[in-house]
């Protein structure tokens, strides 16, 4: 076997280095400090809405859910800017936005005593949130996939994943403690602050590679991922139906740590994540992505027959380690359906479909819960788990054809 010449080995070292774990958390911060933005306010804003300003369940959960709608209408918009302009414009606009939308929760918070006019100044604010959302988590994970090659994708979105809950699973309980200690004024101040230094380290950070070529039609890319997606929508009322509505479940039950329920689901993600992070190279995506909604099924079963705080505890960490690898494990198999520069377009589309799941979860969940008690939200959940397998079965079945 020939020897490695001195260049073949440079650039081996080469890409290992851009494929480390250190390398690829330089673009995943972004996305972690977008989602700790997100997660601040998380488990304060429904019973603030509901319990303080006197709202029904259905707007407390709206409120949660209108983000998504900013994040679902600008996903495509978002992978475009990634795709022609460069992801680091996508990261820096996003900042930006989410920088902005913690001036307007401050701003809400301050008014306060006038319901009306605090509820429209919260609304604005979740919508630039969500549209920064959008903008940062589709950016920075383009930035990392096309600074440190494709051969590294699924550890890049993986570790974009880790990101996104950890951050949420860490914001909601430092959320929490903050509106009890200072009031909501506070989760303002801090948004400011985080987003606003993260802004300016991405003004300083060397943009990535843009890749050139014939960009395929919109339609073209949401069908090419539209049944990737729907899989992952459906997989996501789960998580949609904990972070919405799991604060007033714990307070129908006279349960404390409803924010420790969160954090269960995070750290349980972020686990199952590290310690399964090489099983979508090894064993594909499919097969991945069914042991994973296996998982999370149980979780369900747990949470809705939970009789106790514990035995919700262990549900929503069941939940959450089932759910820590269906998004990159779907998601490689629907972005591999694409060319490579219509990459930032799928991922953008792609990930658009989990904000479907709170867009729709929050009025649809409430309106259930309305009707048979907050038990019912988890059932609604576990049926929406095994719609999702049964995608998965047949994607697996085509690409098998």
């Amino acid at each position: 076997m020939p020897e490695a010449t001195p260049d073949t080995s440079f650039k081996a070292d080469l890409n290992a280095a851009r494929g480390s774990t250190r390398h690829i958390i330089g673009f995943v911060y972004f996305t972690f400090v977008c989602y700790l933005s997100i997660g601040l306010p998380l488990a304060v804003l429904p019973p603030y809405v509901h319990l303080r300003m006197g709202y029904g369940e259905v707007v407390a959960g709206l409120v949660i859910s209108i983000q998504y709608v900013a994040t679902l209408v600008s996903r495509p918009w978002a992978g475009r800017i990634s795709d022609r302009s460069g992801a680091k414009i996508s990261v820096i606009w996003g900042l930006g936005l989410q920088t902005s939308s913690g001036v307007l929760l401050l701003a809400a918070a301050l008014a306060s005593r006038i319901h009306l006019l605090s509820f429209i100044v919260l609304i604005a604010s979740r919508l630039l949130l969500g549209l920064g959302e959008s903008l940062v988590s589709t950016g920075s994970t383009l930035w990392g996939i096309n600074s440190v090659g494709h051969a590294s994708m699924a550890k890049v979105i993986t570790f974009n994943g880790i990101s996104t809950y950890g951050a949420m699973a860490l914001g909601a309980p430092i959320g929490v403690l903050l509106d009890q200690h200072w009031g909501m004024e506070s989760l303002g101040i801090v948004t400011i602050v985080i987003c606003g230094a993260c802004l300016l380290m991405a003004l300083r950070k060397p943009g990535g590679p843009v890749t050139h070529g014939e960009h395929l039609p919109f339609r073209d890319v949401l069908f090419r991922v539209l049944p990737h997606g729907m899989g992952l929508a459906l997989a996501g009322v789960s998580y949609a139906v904990l972070a919405t509505f799991v604060t007033l479940f714990y307070a129908s039950r006279h349960w404390s740590g409803a924010a420790i329920c969160l954090t269960a689901f995070g750290v349980c993600f972020v686990l199952g994540r590290l310690l399964f992070l090489e099983a979508i190279n090894r064993f594909g995506g499919y097969p991945v992505a069914l042991v994973c909604l296996s998982t999370q099924s149980a979780g369900m079963v747990l949470l809705l027959t939970a009789s106790g705080p514990w035995m919700a505890l262990s549900g929503a960490g069941l939940c959450g380690m089932g759910f820590s690898l269906v998004f990159p494990s779907i998601g490689v198999e629907a972005v591999k359906r694409v060319p490579t520069h219509n990459r930032g377009t799928a991922l953008g589309v792609y990930t658009a479909f989990a904000d479907v799941s709170f867009f729709l979860v929050g009025p649809t969940a409430g309106a259930i819960i309305g009707w048979w008690g907050y038990p019912s939200m988890f059932l609604f959940a576990l049926l929406c788990i095994f719609a999702a397998m049964g995608i998965v079965l047949v994607l697996r079945r085509v690409k098998a054809d």
